[in-house]
């Protein structure tokens, strides 16, 4: 990156040594906490929070992060997760995704490439969400596709209050953050996603031997085979929009309940 964009200004002093130093240990310690985070027990939402609060850290002249997970195939741009390092960050997301649809975090997502503002109140790129958030005080902003080889999972962005605060320098550690940052959150998309099918294969499971019981009370009503009972639960299920286990328990224990009465047990 030059250390001249025309479209910032004047260009930034670079930083002094001093000041490099100390923004390169704090980059490397983000790192170092993004590699702990990788194999840990955090789920998908805590993740991305202590991603967000990672970046925040990383990047010079920062007073918040986002972290956002979007499908970027979606043509609407459907967020899958957001979090946030600070409160005023989730309230300028929220105008982002939810009340404009627009905004540096979908431009940085879909067009795979980084993008910053020093003066989002004048902003042309996003005429409706710059002066938005310019009038909430915020008028930096820097925003960076989160990578995979194959594709964008979505995206960090990273606010300041003051104008033409992240230069090319920020720029450039925003760049090395992102793609472990990437790694990072991919893992946990995986994991997140493996629990929840072992969740619905448990779920599932449970719910075999009542639907088992179902199917032989109606077979011993009706004299019909497992396939003809099977049928009939699932065009109850269809017919009343009730999940199967719910349809097969509650025929269990009506059975329960006549059987009872029958021999006069309370």
């Amino acid at each position: 990156m030059s250390e001249f964009d025309p479209d910032h200004g004047e260009p930034a002093a670079p930083p002094t040594p001093e000041q490099a130093a100390l923004d390169a240990a704090d980059l490397q310690a983000s790192l170092a906490d993004l590699a702990r985070l990788v194999t840990g027990g955090l789920g998908l939402e805590d993740l991305l929070a202590r991603v967000a609060g990672f970046a925040a850290r990383a990047i010079p002249g920062a007073d918040g992060a986002g972290v956002t997970l979007l499908q970027v195939e979606d043509p609407d741009n459907r967020v899958q997760a957001l979090a946030a390092s600070d409160p005023f960050v989730a309230e300028i997301d929220e105008i982002q995704y939810v009340v404009l649809g627009e905004g540096p975090c979908i431009t940085a997502a879909l067009e795979r490439r980084t993008v910053r503002s020093g003066s989002l109140g004048g902003e042309k790129q996003w005429p409706r969400f710059g002066p938005r958030v310019g009038r909430l005080g915020v008028h930096s902003v820097l925003s960076l596709p989160l990578p995979l080889p194959d594709r964008v999972i979505g995206a960090i962005n990273v606010y300041a209050r003051g104008k033409d605060v992240f230069d090319d320098h920020a720029a450039e550690l925003a760049e090395l953050f992102a793609v472990p940052a990437a790694v990072a959150v991919h893992n946990a998309q995986v994991l997140a996603r493996a629990q929840t099918l072992t969740d619905q294969l448990q779920a599932a499971l449970s719910r075999r031997p009542v639907i088992d019981q179902a199917i032989g009370i109606l077979r011993a009503r009706t004299g019909g085979t497992s396939d003809e009972a099977f049928e009939r639960l699932r065009d109850i299920s269809q017919t009343e929009h009730t999940r199967l286990g719910e349809v097969a328990q509650h025929i269990v224990d009506e059975a329960v309940r006549r059987a009872r009465a029958r021999h006069n047990i309370s």
